[in-house]
């Protein structure tokens, strides 16, 4: 969390804060994220997978053990921040657009952006700024870390604007579920993967 052998500078909570809340602008939440995910994230930063000029000067001088400790620590924080689900989602985060060929995002986000397991983060309360740069790399190519190259493939498919409005929802939402809505989100969740499902069985018929 010093920085290990990167020094102070590389410094985890210089950039993160102490509570892995991020800085709210531009560097993200990693507290409360799943410790799979975040692990996998440092090793592609320091392979180049995920390339970062900030990240791989600091998860490359990290071992594999530092780099779980790392993992496992800012999974194990609290979360801070409002428990009450903001506005209602985004037309795509719901519904997904069949025609081209979108499922919704909540299928593998969740309904409210908590995730749905491990490989399918939590991006709710993640700064908007943020993640319309995460975006931008997709689209370009430039992270390619998603498996099957899912979201480098939606990425291509979206607007400015419909990043930009999925990005400012997520901001607002709430960093973990609210107390009585696990069974609400499960039924979007699964109501949402099965119409991504009839989606994509209608277009092999298509075909």
């Amino acid at each position: 969390m010093s920085g290990g052998a990167g020094g102070a500078a590389h410094a985890c909570f210089s950039c993160h804060g102490l509570d892995g809340m991020g800085d709210g602008v531009s560097v993200p939440r990693l507290a409360g994220l799943d410790a799979g995910y975040l692990q996998k994230q440092m090793e592609d930063y320091a392979s180049g997978i995920r390339p970062d000029k900030v990240m791989g000067p600091v998860a490359k001088p990290l071992d594999d053990r530092a780099r779980r400790a790392v993992a496992a620590y800012y999974a194990s924080l609290p979360t801070a921040g409002s428990d009450t689900p903001n506005r209602s989602p985004p037309a795509l985060w719901a519904g997904g657009d069949s025609v081209r060929g979108l499922a919704p995002c909540a299928a593998c986000h969740g309904a409210e952006g908590q995730g749905v397991g491990a490989g399918q983060p939590a991006v709710a309360g993640q700064p908007a700024a943020y993640t319309v740069e995460q975006f931008s790399r997709w689209r370009r190519a430039v992270r390619r870390n998603d498996p099957r190259g899912v979201m480098t493939t939606i990425a291509g498919k979206l607007s400015e604007a419909e990043v930009a409005a999925l990005a400012a929802w997520l901001e607002t939402q709430p960093v973990s579920p609210a107390p009585a809505s696990g069974a609400a989100s499960a039924s979007v969740v699964e109501a949402a993967a099965a119409r991504s499902a009839v989606s994509r069985e209608g277009r092999r018929r298509d075909r």
